[in-house]
């Protein structure tokens, strides 16, 4: 049995983040070849939507991970604000950036999808709306964060942000359920079968991989760089400097 607990110091966790980026790294770089291969080239041609639907095979997984990220935020904050853990509000702001990232793709490529498929770049829909709330959420705990000069301060504030802001993912996620929107429902849900042909299915998922591994690669590479700065003059630095 591995004991987790001992990576919550972050000396303990600083080598261990490298190593799982170099591997999650190179992972998603090989999937991603994988699934865009599988999306742009083999998958067949949608009977409905045309050669238009291919923008799922990015769309779709940025969609699951703006969500997933910002119920790590919450997580980690809860933990940081409960335990007064380091580590877990450096992984806070380690995960913004990136979902921020995930939250501005899924709205551009779903723009990209809309037009042709709607006829529009944008509607008030419930879905988008939300998903654009969820960017704004994203920008603001980076705004906030930035904002404060106390390190300490700026984490526990903004992780109360992150709190506050996790009730807009359940919102996202069953828009499409509780009202009448313009956004088709889920391809993919769990306990239905799958509303799309096998290797489309494929290819998604082995993006939707691709995206968990690229996410966890760029957190833990910032969460290295968030430990060098706020431990710069630990005992234990200093040592690993020297043998640098």
């Amino acid at each position: 049995m591995i004991n987790w607990f001992k990576y919550a110091a972050p000396q303990r966790f600083y080598p261990l983040a490298g190593t799982l980026v170099r591997w999650c790294g190179w992972l998603a770089a090989l999937l991603t070849v994988v699934g865009l291969a599988i999306g742009l080239l083999i998958a067949p041609t949608d009977f409905q939507q045309g050669e238009a639907y291919r923008i799922i095979f990015i769309h779709v997984p940025a969609s699951w991970m703006s969500m997933v990220i910002f119920v790590a935020m919450a997580f980690w904050s809860a933990i940081g604000l409960a335990f007064n853990a380091r580590l877990a509000f450096m992984l806070v702001r380690a995960l913004a950036p990136t979902g921020a990232l995930m939250c501005f793709l899924a709205l551009w490529t779903g723009a990209l999808w809309g037009k042709p498929t709607w006829g529009a770049w944008w509607v008030w829909d419930a879905r988008l709306t939300s998903e654009l709330i969820l960017l704004f959420l994203y920008l603001g705990y980076l705004s906030l964060h930035a904002a404060i000069d106390d390190t300490r301060r700026a984490d526990r504030a903004a992780g109360v942000l992150a709190l506050v802001g996790v009730v807009n993912v359940p919102i996202i996620y069953f828009s499409v359920k509780w009202w009448n929107t313009l956004h088709q429902g889920a391809s993919v849900s769990v306990g239905a079968a799958p509303r799309m042909a096998s290797i489309m299915l494929l290819g998604m998922l082995i993006m939707a991989i691709a995206f968990w591994l690229y996410a966890i690669a760029v957190t833990l590479a910032r969460v290295r760089i968030l430990i060098r700065e706020r431990e710069a003059e630990a005992a234990w630095m200093e040592q690993l400097k020297e043998t640098a």
